[in-house]
This record gives structure tokens, C-alpha cells and sequence, in this order.
């Protein structure tokens, strides 16, 4: 007890209890920091959500028909990723072993590139038979999907907010459903239009399937996931979809297509090769993003804001394309909102209540400890 007491009048223990509050302040610098890069990844993923399928039915309407180059395109971009990748590995200092990802998590990420893949070609392909509009509308199912697969493979916790936000947006994709009617595209037969609704949906399906499986590869890494092992999960992931569609596309001679495309297409060669460029450098926006948000939150939450974007996509759909936009699908916008708004507000409590747990415990350890050495 002498020596606590010697501690005390030395001012020991006040440094302590400064270094504890320091670290209080540490765990508040980190949660902003948290929040800094969720918000960056956010950004990435809505410039891609929304220009991405803009950019797929661009294609598609001035001469594109090739299903498979467009599901290619999706990931055909993943070399980009090698930029960011050199960049963090050159500031570490030290490079070293850690900074590459697992062998176990290069291989789960193959696996979910293949599923990828397939999740690509479904999409495009329904894209090709719907307006823009209603294919957003299909893949806002997505979040439904992604709440299943999360309860199941992740056991995630739902709260009051993350419940709110799934059935808002649940009635929002119901009530656009409900109004939709008469939306056939020009040329596109009724079993094609009924197809389309198919694919989109399965891919929604897929999609929703493959965010729980990226959560549960983070938590069932052997190692610290860092951004930058994010980087390399999603390269390898969007490499293995890449393949996949590339085997299609030489199966259908695709690629000696392309040229041929690009001299009938009606907005001249060199638009439909910007075309082909900006769909693979956003698109490979909305897969980084997507990959950052489940790394930042949860799998539940990425759904959460895909589903929340698709509605801003038929804005730009309606503004581009003179696609109708209706009260319903102004009714279902404002309920995705609030279903974000929502669920963001119900996961920043969560953050500050466990920051300040965390804190009172700091203070009530260190208080028993004076009061402790004190007697």
C-alpha cells in the first residue's frame, strides 16, 4: 500500500489516468476516422450504382447486343485496383508478408468471383429486356435477399432501425411493383420482358447471397483485415468474374465482335468505346465501394445503401432516358431515404453508446483504483 500511496503523491497514478483518458480520445479519433472511410466508400459506391446500369443501357440501345461483353465489362476494370494496391504497400515503410492477403482469403475470393461472374451476366442480360427503371426497382429486392442470407450466415443482430430500413424499403420495392405496367421496351417481345424480370431477380438473389459471404471471409480471416486487404479480396474477386466471362465471350466470339459493333453503333466508334471504358472504371467504383462499406459495417448496411441508391438511379433513368417517373416511384424514393436515414442513425447510437461504455468503464476502473489505494 506504501507503494500505491508513493505512486499517488508522485502523480503516477494522475498519468495513468491521463494515458486512459488519451486513449478515450484514440477510440473517438477512430471512430471518426471509421466514419471518414465509410463515407469515401459510400461516395464510390453511388457513382457507380447509378452510372453503372446508365452506362450498360446506353449500350444497349444504340446497337449493343453482346450479353457477355457487358457482363465482362462489370469487372474488366480490376487492373485499376493495382494503382491504390502499390500506393499503401509503398507506405508502409517495412513491406512485409502481412501486407498480402492469405492464401485462404485469395481462394474464398476467387470462389465469390465466380459467383460474380454469373450475378454480372444475369443482370446484363435482364438489362437488355427492361427499362432502366424497373430493372432498378427488381434489384432493390436485393436488400430482402442480403437480410436473409445475413441472418443465416453471419448471424446478424437486427435492431429496431435496421428492421425499419428493411421494411420501408421492402414497401417502397412493393409499391413501384404494384404500379408498374405497359413499361416494354420498343422490340422487346413478352416472353423476353418476362425473362428479364427473371434474371434481374436472381441476380438481386445472388447478389444478396454474396455480401453475407464477404462479411463472413473478413471474420474468418487469420489475419487483420486492413483496407488495403480489401483491395486485393475485391482484385482477385473481380480477376475470377473477369475469367468467367471471358470464357463466355470466347465461346461466342465476342471479342472479334467488338469492332464490328463499334462500326454500326449510332453514336459513332469512338463513343462506343468510351462507352465500353467508363462502364469498366465505375463499375469497378461501385464493387470498391461496396467491398469498403461491409469492411467499415456490415454486409446488411451495403444492401441497405445499394437499396437506397437504385431509387436515385431511376432519377438519372428518367432525366437520360425520358423514362416515366410517377408518384409511386416518388413515394418509394422518400421511403428509401428514410430507411437509410434510419438505419445510419440506429448504427451511429450503436458506435456512441459503446464509445461511452467503453469510456465510463475507463473512468470507474481507474476511480476504483485511487479509491482503492487511497484505503
Amino acid at each position: 500500500m506504501a507503494t500505491e500511496i508513493e505512486k499517488l503523491e508522485n502523480g503516477t497514478l494522475a498519468i495513468e489516468t491521463h494515458d486512459k483518458k488519451l486513449s478515450s480520445e484514440d477510440s473517438q479519433k477512430s471512430l471518426i476516422s471509421k466514419y471518414g472511410l465509410l463515407l469515401l466508400n459510400i461516395a464510390s459506391s453511388a457513382v457507380g450504382t447509378i452510372s453503372g446500369p446508365i452506362l450498360l443501357r446506353l449500350y444497349f440501345i444504340h446497337g449493343g447486343s453482346k450479353k457477355w461483353i457487358s457482363s465482362w465489362l462489370e469487372t474488366a476494370g480490376f487492373p485499376l485496383l493495382i494503382i491504390p494496391i502499390t500506393i499503401l504497400y509503398m507506405r508502409q515503410g517495412k513491406p512485409g508478408l502481412k501486407f498480402l492477403a492469405s492464401p485462404f482469403l485469395v481462394i474464398c475470393s476467387i470462389l465469390l468471383g465466380i459467383i460474380l461472374g454469373l450475378n454480372n451476366f444475369m443482370y446484363a442480360h435482364g438489362l437488355s429486356y427492361l427499362p432502366v427503371s424497373t430493372s432498378s426497382l427488381l434489384l432493390s429486392t436485393q436488400l430482402i435477399f442480403t437480410a436473409f442470407f445475413a441472418l443465416i450466415i453471419v448471424r446478424q443482430k437486427f435492431t429496431p432501425y435496421s428492421i425499419n430500413a428493411v421494411v420501408l424499403m421492402t414497401l417502397g420495392s412493393i409499391l413501384l411493383g404494384l404500379s408498374k405496367s405497359g413499361d416494354r421496351p420498343f422490340g422487346v417481345t413478352n416472353a423476353q420482358y418476362l425473362l428479364g424480370f427473371i434474371l434481374t431477380i436472381g441476380s438481386a438473389c445472388l447478389a444478396g447471397f454474396i455480401l453475407p459471404c464477404t462479411e463472413a471471409m473478413y471474420a474468418k480471416a487469420s489475419q487483420v483485415i486492413t483496407f488495403s486487404i480489401v483491395l486485393q479480396l475485391q482484385f482477385w474477386m473481380a480477376c475470377s468474374a473477369t475469367v468467367f466471362s471471358s470464357i463466355g465471350m470466347l465461346i461466342n466470339n465476342d471479342f472479334s465482335a467488338i469492332p464490328r459493333e463499334a462500326g454500326t453503333y449510332e453514336l459513332g466508334a469512338a463513343k462506343y468505346y468510351m462507352v465500353l471504358v467508363s462502364s469498366a472504371v465505375v463499375w469497378q467504383m461501385m464493387f470498391v465501394g461496396t467491398m469498403g462499406i461491409i469492411f467499415c459495417s456490415s454486409s446488411l448496411f451495403a444492401g441497405i445503401i445499394n437499396a437506397t441508391l437504385l431509387p436515385l438511379t431511376e432519377i438519372v433513368a428518367v432525366i437520360v432516358f425520358h423514362e416515366k417517373f410517377n408518384g409511386e416511384k416518388g413515394m418509394a424514393l422518400a421511403l428509401g431515404i428514410w430507411g437509410f436515414t434510419s438505419y445510419f442513425y440506429g448504427s451511429y447510437r450503436d458506435s456512441k453508446k459503446q464509445t461511452q461504455t467503453e469510456t465510463d468503464g475507463s473512468y470507474k476502473e481507474t476511480k476504483k483504483e485511487i479509491d482503492t489505494n487511497l484505503n
